[in-house]
């Protein structure tokens, strides 16, 4: 499957000690959520904590110290979305093809083909 990730928006980490601008999937987050789901039932078999209830699937661009969500958000994200807009290639560049999806666990690397 592929994904398009093209809408900018702002996050924080859970403390709010990092602040990230990243690009949303708008397409695609349907087929995320399902490979989410069967991780999520291998993290209930050991009693451990599930992801997101309401996952934000998304690519980082840039991220900061601190919480500066109020200082990007309104005017300076409408400005970058719409240079995102304009870019030339978006098209071809925020599409994203998914193959595999490689899992890493301690030191030990797994590979999963779709």
């Amino acid at each position: 499957f592929f994904c398009v990730a093209d809408r900018v928006k702002v996050y924080t980490n859970q403390n709010k000690t990092r602040t990230f601008v990243g690009l949303e999937v708008s397409t695609g987050h349907f087929q995320l959520l399902e490979l989410v789901s069967e991780v999520d039932k291998v993290m209930e078999e050991y009693d451990l904590p599930v992801f997101y209830k309401d996952p934000s699937f998304h690519i980082s661009m840039a991220w900061c110290v601190g919480d500066l969500r109020g200082s990007l958000e309104g005017q300076c994200l409408q400005e970058l979305q719409d240079i995102v807009d304009r870019f030339e290639d978006s098209a071809r560049i925020l599409r994203v093809q998914w193959e595999q999806i490689r899992c890493k666990s301690g030191n030990k690397f797994f590979s999963f083909p779709l």
